[in-house]
């Protein structure tokens, strides 16, 4: 590999989003608080975190010929992402996601993929080159799972390591376990790919041990404000989160999976990257949105001291 760029392959959407004191039942009609429009998705979000905190950032993704798309690619050549590999779909819209946020700083999201749906296997190929000179692949599963396995088996044949967010989660083929350096579900993600209901640490060590069984070089099991658990296969680390106060998580997961790519492709540690990981989540959850709330290398350096 003669580059030190991480490559995100993923999504890129328009996120709405409006406050409200629960989040209603079906058929239910509630009184929000307010409402606000960011950039989001989860491959965009993790590009911005992977581009603030110092990596160097190439995002593959696909964006409709719309006001949005054309924002969207605008606002990532502003954080310093490289677009070159940003392709446009002139026939289907750009991606939404419609969010609602409690008063307890929870979410609910609905997506409507667009153009995301249509990254396929001929766009991968056509940018095989950037992938196969990767330091990392960053991955989710909030495009077409068919371009997710291509890019992991392409990823996987010229030795560059993935890192999996499975997110959101679904049953993966058995081989492209194997496949995959790095996964990172959270305790819900984790309890539907291993079969273990995922409620405390101890669930969270044996969901771990099953994934690593399964072919997966490295678990990192996200626990929201109870930190995260890695596993190697050898050893169970056991990172803790900063105590802060949350007041939206919509983005914890892709900054906590950006900061982690960029602390591996510079040479840290498992525990120190997840240490990381967990410190630059922690800022996220304490401001509202997605793009909006990653924070920036230097946020980090004053925690760390």
């Amino acid at each position: 590999m003669s580059t030190n760029k991480i490559v995100i392959v993923g999504s890129s959407n328009t996120d709405m989003v409006i406050r409200a004191p629960y989040f209603p039942a079906a058929g239910e009609t509630i009184i929000g608080s307010g409402f606000m429009m960011h950039a989001g998705g989860k491959g965009a979000n993790q590009a911005v975190a992977v581009a603030r905190l110092g990596g160097k950032a190439c995002f593959v993704c696909k964006v409709g010929d719309d006001v949005f798309g054309k924002k969207a690619v605008e606002l990532f050549g502003q954080e310093g992402i490289d677009t070159s590999y940003i392709f446009t779909d002139t026939d289907v819209p750009s991606g939404v996601a419609l969010i609602t946020v409690n008063d307890a700083a929870e979410n609910t999201i609905v997506v409507a993929a667009g153009a995301n749906g249509c990254l396929d296997e001929n766009d991968i190929d056509s940018v095989a080159g950037i992938i196969a000179d990767a330091r990392y692949i960053l991955i989710h599963l909030e495009i077409a799972k068919e371009t997710v396995y291509y890019t992991v088996k392409l990823a996987h044949s010229h030795k560059v390591p993935v890192i999996l967010n499975p997110a959101p989660a679904c049953a993966l083929p058995d081989e492209l376990y194997k496949m995959i350096a790095i996964i990172t579900p959270n305790e819900t993600e984790a309890s539907i790919l291993s079969g273990i209901e995922v409620l405390d640490e101890s669930g969270a060590e044996a969901a771990a041990k099953i994934l690593h069984q399964k072919g997966v070089g490295t678990v990192i099991i996200t626990m929201g404000d109870k930190g995260a658990l890695a596993y190697n296969g050898e050893t169970f680390i056991r990172v803790k989160a900063p105590l802060v106060q949350a007041v939206d998580t919509t983005a914890a997961g892709d900054v906590f999976n950006g900061a982690l790519a960029v602390a591996l492709s510079e040479g840290k540690d498992l525990r120190e990257s997840v240490e990381f990981a967990c410190q630059a989540s922690s800022i996220s959850v304490t401001r509202h949105g997605a793009q909006a709330s990653v924070p920036y290398r230097n946020e980090l350096e004053l925690v760390q001291g």
